[in-house]
């Protein structure tokens, strides 16, 4: 049975297998004839066959609800002592979980549409009391809401996703002797979370448990002939961790992946042309992908053979006057890319969408994913694979006048292709699972906003109301200055069913709480956007305790929402419920490690609870993330500086210069130069002396740039002695940095009328001459040490006679009491200059 199992995840049986299967026992069972129509691609026919309908048929319906139904069908059949074995039972609800979530895929990915009347296999009884069809639909609808999050409206055919949830989930204990169960719940998880508005935390618990459980089969990837399920395994826990936020583990799932393949798949640049005109070879972007050592890949008939080309989606081509439809290369033999199978290319389609999810959106980053997009696109064998790549680039391609209509007419090709039935729904479920297709209304979707970008108001909105966007076609109007038309919209909605996203809309467009209110109790109080909306309008009224508790009881409904929590901690710190703050932000971080914002936010929360090495840990984690944020630097900076890390302090310090040219912050200085000349220990214990060279270079650049602060000009004096060392090299620099922190001093204004002022100014200027004469001593040149004293009595002549003009008593004569002893001690250190300036020109 593992063997079956094992060729239903991958879609087709290989000949050897097929001969097999005919010979084996299952194939005669009912079973066998069920998993003979998922291999040919009729999951349809599954509903017609006897033994099913004869599941859901009962002599008397007494439970109300659908879901409840259908379990207890469902149950009791596996519970059955019947002529029917117990093996053959599960083999055959399990078949039937499977064929529904194809099926359901098909209805809503894939296509062609499918025609499916619930009458044909559900009891009348069960029915009768909907009225109209849109009653029914709705009510399933709700059935598959989770964690407060609607499904999207115009789902097609629900009730198979809800019969797939009720097999794969609700009955999975009664299913033991199936192994590869976890794995076909894995891909419902997929499937469902990609019909929900936010992510579902239910959702991701239970794929957790499914991946760990599929790890821990080891039967399951035994023999040389499951590395293509292996492959196929890591792609699909990647997407769905990718998709939860947990990117680490993304990139491991990808890596593993690609390990297998043996493939090297690098970024590198080749000579090529990109125009018609172009004459010289030039470096061009390039995917190079080699087999490592020529490495065969074993049982290539184990990976699903190449869709026919007319089968698959158009790839348009350029058609333009200047660029070339694709890259010509000089020498096009050296980076030929080997002849790929689905897994081979799935993995580099991965990667690319790991490397778009794991960089910023940058012009570079959009050249690089279109080298991964070409190369995707040189092998066109899947549906899929064609699909994603194809859908890729048209994302890529909008913003470029030269390539808009290609991917105006691409995305409109993709968009059409669900209805196009040439090409069998098997073709199309080939390596389905490992390439993350939107569904049909998000291609439709992408359809609409480009349409919208181009100016097309009329047909974008055409789309969105016949998708029932309401979101997107409010946004439409009100973009449009249409305020009027987007509230009438809604409450045309709203006249032929009142339903919570509505009001919510309606709540966003007339920024009334009332309309909240009515989408709160008409989910029954289990409506998290409700709640997420009326937090919005308080945050942004600032009215931060009511936000708070709305947030509150957002994020308790459903916690995986990234932007409420980190509004919430937003919130919190403007209350200054710093604790709440930490919380909010540490669980930001947690759904998404790379959001230098939330990782900066955290340090505050952590520096006003008095949490500093907290504070620095998680600003390290922030500049991981963003490099290029100065304020989160300056935080860095001053987190350093509080803690004692002062090397990093010095690191941030000459950052927050490349970022901001001229920025100085006086107060770290200060502290940076006490703790070297003091000898001060770090955080870590060690003497903060073995600093004083980088902090000399940092305080050299400092005053580069910044060189009319005085104060800063003193703390490079004191950091080279003050003139105190016996070094003639710092007694002299010493000299220097005070004489400029001097002019700086006497450059600003009003500090000759104020005493206190001017009695700073003449303590510096006695310092410099104190300097000067023990630089002056240590100058083998007389003509130097002369100019030295010179100088520095020149300096000091100046501010006595500006004393004696400026504060002397008008009765007496005499300097003022206060600045008297300060004049004395110029007059006394101008005579002494004067003398060692006479005994060394005697000397001359």
């Amino acid at each position: 049975m593992l063997a079956l199992e094992r060729s239903l995840l991958r879609g087709f049986l290989s000949a050897a297998e097929s001969l097999e299967w005919k010979q084996g026992e299952v194939a005669s069972a009912e079973s066998g004839s069920l998993l003979q129509l998922i291999y040919d691609g009729k999951y349809k026919a599954i509903f017609s066959n006897s033994a099913i309908q004869n599941v859901f048929s009962a002599s008397s319906v007494t439970e109300e609800n659908i879901d409840s139904y259908l379990e207890k069908q469902i149950l009791a059949f596996l519970d059955c002592s019947a002529e029917v074995d117990n093996m053959e039972r599960q083999r055959l609800m399990f078949v039937l979980g499977v064929g529904s979530l194809q099926l359901f895929v098909q209805s809503n990915w894939t296509g062609p549409p499918v025609q499916l009347k619930l009458q044909d296999f559900l009891p009348p009884a069960l029915l009768r009391k909907f009225c109209e069809p849109k009653m029914l639909h709705a009510t399933i609808l709700k059935m598959l809401v989770l964690d407060g999050e609607s499904v999207y409206t115009l789902t097609s055919h629900p009730i198979l996703l809800l019969i797939a949830r009720i097999i794969l989930v609700n009955s999975r204990h009664k299913l033991a002797s199936l192994q590869t169960l976890s794995w076909w719940t894995l891909r419902y998880v997929n499937i469902h979370q990609q019909l929900l508005e936010e992510r579902s935390p239910e959702l991701f618990t239970l794929a957790q448990t499914c991946i760990k459980q599929v790890t821990e089969a080891e039967t399951l990837f035994t023999g040389g002939e499951s590395w293509h399920l292996a492959v196929q395994f890591h792609l699909e826990c990647a997407y769905t961790f990718l998709y939860y936020y947990e990117y680490k583990k993304a990139k491991q799932c990808f890596s593993a992946a690609k390990d297998i393949t043996k493939l090297q798949i690098n970024l590198t640049g080749a000579l090529g042309k990109r125009t018609r005109f172009q004459e010289k070879y030039v470096a061009q972007l390039i995917l190079d992908v080699q087999r490592t050592d020529e490495f065969l890949l074993p049982h290539s008939e184990l990976s699903p053979a190449p869709t026919p080309l007319e089968n698959l989606t158009m790839n348009y081509d350029l058609n333009d006057d200047t660029l070339l439809n694709e890259i010509k290369l000089a020498d096009a033999d050296q980076y030929q890319v080997p002849d790929l199978c689905a897994e081979e290319l799935a993995v580099i389609l991965g990667i690319c969408i790991d490397f778009q999810k794991n960089n910023p959106i940058h012009k570079l980053t959009e050249e690089e994913l279109l080298a991964f997009t070409s190369c995707l696109l040189s092998q066109p064998k899947f549906w899929a694979i064609q699909t994603s790549a194809l859908l890729l680039r048209t994302k890529l391609e909008k913003g470029s006048t030269r390539r808009m209509e290609r991917a105006m007419k691409q995305t409109q090709a993709l968009a059409d292709q669900f209805e196009n039935a040439n090409t069998s729904v098997s073709e199309r479920m080939k390596i389905f699972y490992c390439c993350q297709v939107p569904p049909r209304w998000a291609i439709q979707r992408q359809l609409a906003s480009l349409l919208f970008e181009l100016g097309c108001t009329s047909s974008a909105l055409q789309i969105f109301e016949e998708l029932e966007m309401w979101e997107d076609t409010v946004i439409c109007y009100e973009r449009a200055g249409q305020h009027g038309k987007a509230e009438e919209i809604l409450r045309r909605e709203l006249e032929k069913k009142e339903t919570p996203g509505l009001y919510c809309l309606l709540g966003d467009v007339l920024k009334d709480h009332q309309c909240y209110d009515k989408a709160w109790e008409l989910s029954r109080h289990r409506s998290a956007r409700a709640q997420r909306s009326k937090g919005l309008l308080h945050l942004r009224n600032r009215e931060f305790r009511e936000c708070v508790e709305c947030f509150e009881r957002s994020v308790q409904i459903n916690p995986m929402q990234l932007g409420v929590w980190f509004s919430l901690g937003c919130a919190y710190i403007a209350l200054e419920g710093y604790e709440g703050a930490a919380k909010a932000f540490q669980r930001c971080v947690t759904l998404e490690p790379d959001n230098a914002e939330a990782w900066n936010n955290l340090s505050t929360a952590y520096i006003r609870l008095k949490q500093k090495i907290k504070a620095f840990r998680t600003l390290q984690e922030a500049l991981k993330c963003n490099y290029e944020h100065w304020q989160i630097w300056e935080n860095y900076l001053l987190t350093s500086t509080d803690i004692g890390e002062f090397s990093e302090a010095i690191k941030a310090y000459h950052r927050l210069m490349d970022l901001r040219e001229k920025y100085k912050d006086t107060q770290v200085l200060a502290i940076l130069v006490r703790a070297v000349v003091d000898g001060m220990a770090d955080r870590t214990g060690e003497v903060a002396s073995g600093l004083k060279g980088k902090l000399q270079e940092l305080l050299g650049r400092v005053t580069s740039r910044v060189t009319n602060d005085g104060e800063i000009w003193r703390l490079y004096a004191r950091l080279y002695g003050n003139g105190q060392n016996d070094s003639g090299e710092d007694i002299e620099k010493s000299l220097q940095c005070l004489t400029k922190a001097h002019k700086c001093e006497i450059q600003s204004s009003d500090w000759e009328k104020d005493v206190s002022s001017f009695k700073e100014v003449v303590k510096g200027a006695i310092e410099i001459a104190h300097v000067a004469i023990k630089c002056s001593k240590n100058k083998s040149n007389h003509q130097e040490a002369l100019q030295i004293l010179s100088s520095a009595r020149l300096n000091l002549r100046g501010l006595s006679s500006k004393a004696k003009q400026l504060f002397v008593d008008i009765t007496s004569n005499e300097v003022h009491s206060e600045i008297a002893d300060e004049v004395t001690t110029m007059d006394n250190m101008i005579a002494e200059l004067q003398e060692l300036s006479n005994h060394l020109r005697d000397q001359c």
